[in-house]
């Protein structure tokens, strides 16, 4: 029986997987994913959501109000080495994406406020790219949309990629206290990757009194929805992991709480 956080991509066809607050049963977070052959386009209107456009693979144009952003698309996969190009637009906003070839495109969204805002280009040059963790819980980050980049209103959107044979996510974290500063609470879509793309991971989410305890085999595309609770994902031999990370909240504030149970391998803060 499928999990009710887990949700499975479609093998084909144009929308690969869409998750909508309604469907996750939360108040933030949207997201969709989609596959564009070249000359295809996607409408949307952002209404009182913010959006970030985020070209996971190939070549788009993008129309977001009375801009155009053309030749957007830095891979030809979400394995390349590179950051992504990215588009953050405001509420109230007509889009369009038009794939100048086949592409592979996310949709991030989330509330926003009433502050003003305009469309901008998150430039993949300038996005901050680190190696977290060590030995076989190193994995490499790409902050797409960080919390203390101030375009956005809620949304957090970050890239991970994990090698083979690797736990990520981990030592297990959460982050569903509206706590500050020990804890913020905020939703959470793990859009998951792999390669070669036969393979599969693991991912687990659950509280500390075990009323949410699920763990799910994750494929290529399939998507995880956190509502709460720790979620660590491990990695098969064999087999590379990549995430995109969607998260809103309350503020917009990352602040996470491991699970003390397993702290300890964290060491010295030095080396973490």
């Amino acid at each position: 029986m499928t999990s009710p956080l887990l949700a499975k991509a479609r093998r084909d066809g144009r929308e690969i997987v869409n998750v909508t607050p309604e469907r996750a049963g939360w108040a933030h977070v949207g997201f969709r994913a989609l596959r564009l052959k070249a000359g295809e386009s996607e409408a949307l209107d952002t209404g009182a959501r913010e959006l970030c456009i985020v070209v996971l693979a190939g070549k788009v144009d993008v129309q977001a109000g009375n801009q155009s952003l053309t030749n957007l698309g830095t891979r030809k996969h979400v394995f390349d080495d590179r950051a992504p190009d990215a588009v953050y637009v405001p509420p109230q906003q007509r889009v369009a994406v038009t794939a100048t070839s086949d592409a592979e495109v996310a949709l991030c969204s989330a509330p926003c406020d009433g502050a003003p805002r305009q469309v901008k280009r998150l430039d993949p040059t300038a996005m901050r790219r680190s190696t977290r963790g060590q030995g076989s819980n190193t994995r490499f980050i790409c902050d797409v949309l960080p919390h203390d980049d101030p375009t956005a209103a809620h949304l957090l959107v970050v890239e991970v990629r994990t090698p083979a044979g690797h736990s990520s996510s981990y030592p297990p974290h959460k982050h569903d206290s509206e706590t500050p500063p020990t804890e913020t609470q905020l939703e959470e879509t793990y859009y998951h990757r792999l390669n070669p793309a036969q393979g599969f991971a693991f991912q687990r989410v659950y509280t500390d009194d075990r009323s949410l305890d699920e763990s799910m085999a994750v494929e290529d595309h399939d998507v995880v929805m956190v509502p709460r609770g720790y979620h660590p994902v491990v990695v098969p031999h064999g087999y590379d992991s990549y995430y995109l990370n969607v998260m809103a909240g309350p503020q917009r504030l990352w602040v996470f709480r491991n699970d003390p149970a397993h702290e300890w391998m964290l060491g010295e803060p030095s080396k973490r």
